[in-house]
């Protein structure tokens, strides 16, 4: 049975409709897990499930969810999640939850098989921003952890990459490999607090010319070890006592790597602590080294990779393969379910501001994508093959 085409007007107009909750005057979007315009959104997306013919519920934690009636499972899902970050954009989270919607919709109006073996969810708290949040990802480690996990037999998301690699290449379409695996660490140099106009540049212990060295050395340490796979970020610095004549006597930078794979991972830390260690020495001064926190690499399953990318290549002549290098829902899935997505480009690279924007015929490219991947991931289970296992593929990175 051919798969149908979803309604293209439709989704970009639903999208519309959730942008409106939560905007601001200058079209930001504040949408913070528990707001009231969060809790507003989620209302509006249950109305929105029954107005097509579906029935939801809620879970303890938030996590909204449709199905056809009287379904049973197990069942593949579909979603994203609806939450934001303070002055969002309108499509990170809410394009998936509204694709979802529009494939199921689809698929219950053309009288799709398919259709009794998915579900579709809205996630509760993926950004992680709100003042009792846990870190973010709370509606999917949520679900990770119930009984409802044993229902479900398979995950699917589409996304905007929220970065700039599938612009540059010319993609319309890429099926997702995995996600990068992300470790923190603060770096501490200790030095020792001196006069900054009577203490010779060779005779100082300054831990704050060691700091900004050491986070000069990020870049170029990450782009020896794999210049396509691995990125690094210092994203804070502070010398102490902080005062423009005081040699500082201690400086702090919190650094974070994401990499491709656990060996990239494991080698790119050792090379920072000899490098570190090194350049503390050089200046006189004493490192330590501090892992804040660390998520491993996400590998989703190869069958999904695959016919996700069959999918994205009989939509368009320009899809690739490629790991995503921001965190989502699908990274906790895939530690309980076959997991898959597909991403469609970020206008610029950009994301988590009012700017963010994808051009409407790739969002409709992308919500196509899912509906084929899906009906093909449900008939897979439906049919007497194998059921699909957690096996991990390799990452890729985009070309």
């Amino acid at each position: 049975m051919n798969t149908p085409s979803i309604n293209a007007q439709r989704l970009l107009t639903e999208l519309t409709h959730l942008a409106q909750i939560g905007a601001g005057p200058d079209g930001a979007i504040h949408r913070v897990a528990g707001s009231r315009a969060d809790l507003a959104a989620r209302d509006w997306l249950s109305k929105t499930m029954q107005v097509a013919g579906l029935t939801g519920h809620r879970d303890e934690i938030g996590n909204v969810f449709g199905r056809v009636p009287g379904s049973t499972g197990p069942w593949v899902l579909l979603g994203s999640h609806a939450d934001t970050v303070p002055a969002a954009g309108h499509l990170d989270g809410a394009y998936g939850v509204v694709a979802a919607i529009e494939v199921l919709r689809t698929l219950v109006e053309t009288g799709h098989p398919a259709a009794d073996h998915i579900e579709i969810v809205a996630f509760w708290d993926e950004e992680g921003v709100a003042p009792d949040s846990n870190g973010g990802l709370g509606g999917s480690t949520f679900l990770a952890d119930s009984p409802h996990i044993d229902d479900i037999a398979a995950y699917l998301e589409v996304h905007v990459e929220q970065g700039p690699r599938m612009e540059a290449a010319g993609l319309d379409l890429a099926a997702v490999t995995g996600i990068v695996g992300v470790e923190r660490y603060e770096i501490v140099m200790h030095g020792q607090e001196n006069h900054g106009g009577a203490s010779p540049f060779d005779m100082r212990a300054d831990a704050g010319r060691a700091a900004t060295r050491a986070a000069a050395a990020l870049r170029p340490i990450c782009q020896s070890i794999d210049p396509v796979g691995l990125i690094g970020n210092v994203g804070s610095c502070s010398f102490t006592p902080g005062a423009a004549n005081v040699v500082p006597g201690e400086a702090t930078l919190q650094i974070e790597i994401r990499g491709i794979s656990e060996a990239v991972l494991d080698q790119t830390r050792t090379a920072l602590r000899e490098a570190y260690e090194r350049i503390a020495e050089e200046e006189n001064c004493t490192c330590t080294i501090r892992k804040a926190s660390a998520k491993p690499v996400a590998e989703f399953n190869p069958e999904i990779v695959r016919m996700a990318d069959e999918v994205c290549r009989a939509s368009s002549d320009r899809t690739d393969r490629m790991a995503s290098y921001a965190g989502h829902d699908a990274s906790v899935m895939s530690t309980r379910v076959a997991t898959g997505m597909i991403f469609v480009p970020s206008t610029s690279g950009i994301s988590h501001n009012a700017l963010e924007h994808t051009p409407d015929h790739q969002l409709v490219l992308g919500t196509q994508a899912l509906l084929d991947t899906a009906v093909a991931t449900a008939e897979r289970l439906t049919t007497g093959q194998d059921s699909l296992s957690a096996a991990p593929p390799v990452l890729a990175a985009a070309a």
